[in-house]
């Protein structure tokens, strides 16, 4: 049975699955579950502070003036910023999962994933002198893979609202809802309020994310022990911290840091399956077939579940068990593009060329974005050159 790596970050959507300076922790934490001693050179780096994160440079603070007009109703003004925000992402910004990067160079570099844009969007509102409210919504687990490891997406989105103004009765709505993936608005998910500060610490799990990705151990883990102290009602630190010390060999660690995750949410599926798949390290297979029987009863009914699933027997060329997980995810959602284009991989990966083309072509057709349809649109003349 191949084992999944999880790391719980925000992104792309990733998912995904999206404050004044941060206080300095003292050396001594006051949470067992950090373990300094093992990554004793984490100290050499440093995570962003929270000013860092979300400061706007003088070409970024210039593009939210460009949409401020003195002659105009701050209502208007509003939407004219959300509208231009808008307008730039779409002439040329590019989404990737693991761009994690602070609101100014999110900005330069037109290259973002959701959590970094709503980073760069609350910065500009708060620039503009609106309120901002992060908020993150209750998507089903949704993962994508990168680099031999399964990434659990969160996506949050927020609310831009005009200030309070004494003695001002407003006759239209002072609010505006931000969110940069249309499908999750569509489908009317719940949400709920963040503290900008759990945002933040969102951010630094997505940077340790990479860093864990890239063999950055150490790095990893000052990410990942600044988020747990910033905001340690946050279960993902604890999961993430867990998968770090598993890949030291430092079970013990390991378990108790999933322990705390599952203490703080029950319903962490994640924690779950890392525990269970840590269990199977330890010779404890009995207790974690109990946990992955129990996961699979409650996951069935998820597409994103199969869909994973039909990645990894893709990645261990098993084409047939591939085919069955994609076509389940289908039978459950049959407008996913990633479902559909794995259904595409795969029938290529068997020779039949025909079938990979009607795929591919259905999930450019369901793609949530232009790069998607072009990345895809690339595939397809791929597959007519080679049939030529």
């Amino acid at each position: 049975m191949q084992v999944r790596q999880t790391i719980a970050c925000f992104g792309i959507l990733v998912l995904l699955q999206g404050c004044a300076s941060t206080p300095e922790e003292t050396v001594s934490s006051p949470y067992p579950a950090l373990k300094d001693a093992l990554f004793p050179s984490y100290t050499l780096f440093e995570p962003e502070s929270e000013e860092a994160v979300f400061m706007l440079d003088e070409e970024a603070a210039a593009f939210v003036a460009g949409a401020m007009s003195p002659n105009r109703s701050d209502h208007y003004n509003m939407r004219q910023l959300v509208k231009n925000i808008f307008e730039y992402s779409d002439a040329g910004l590019q989404y990737r999962n693991s761009a994690n990067t602070v609101a100014s160079r999110t900005f330069q570099n037109q290259t973002a994933n959701c959590l970094s844009l709503s980073i760069m969007t609350y910065a500009m509102a708060a620039h503009a002198g609106y309120r901002a409210q992060f908020y993150e919504v209750d998507i089903p687990e949704y993962w994508t893979r990168r680099d031999g490891y399964s990434l659990l997406n969160g996506h949050i989105n927020l609310r831009i609202s005009l200030p309070d103004e004494q003695n001002v009765t407003r006759m239209q709505d002072d609010y505006m809802d931000v969110d940069f993936d249309p499908q999750n608005v569509r489908e009317y998910f719940p949400r709920r309020k963040l503290k900008k500060r759990v945002v933040l610490s969102m951010f630094y799990n997505n940077k340790g994310a990479d860093a864990l990705i890239a063999s950055s151990y150490s790095k990893a883990y000052a990410y990942f022990r600044k988020a747990a102290l910033l905001s340690p009602e946050l279960p993902q630190s604890w999961v993430n911290l867990g998968v770090l010390y598993r890949q030291q060999d430092a079970y013990a660690a390991a378990e108790e840091a999933y322990e705390r995750a599952i203490a703080l949410d029950n319903e962490n599926f994640t924690a779950w399956e890392n525990l269970a798949i840590l269990y199977r390290y330890t010779d404890r297979h009995d207790q974690a077939d109990q946990i992955a029987a129990r996961l699979e009863r409650r996951r069935e009914d998820n597409p994103f579940y199969h869909f994973i699933l039909g990645e990894q027997a893709l990645e261990a060329e098993q084409l047939e068990e591939a085919l069955t997980h994609y076509r389940r995810a289908m039978r459950l959602d049959s407008t996913r593009h990633e479902v559909l284009f794995g259904l595409g991989k795969t029938y290529f990966e068997m020779g039949d060329v025909t079938r990979a083309r009607q795929f591919i072509e259905r999930a450019a057709r369901h793609a949530p974005n232009a790069q998607e349809q072009q990345r895809y649109q690339g595939k397809l003349s791929v597959l007519q050159s080679r049939s030529d």
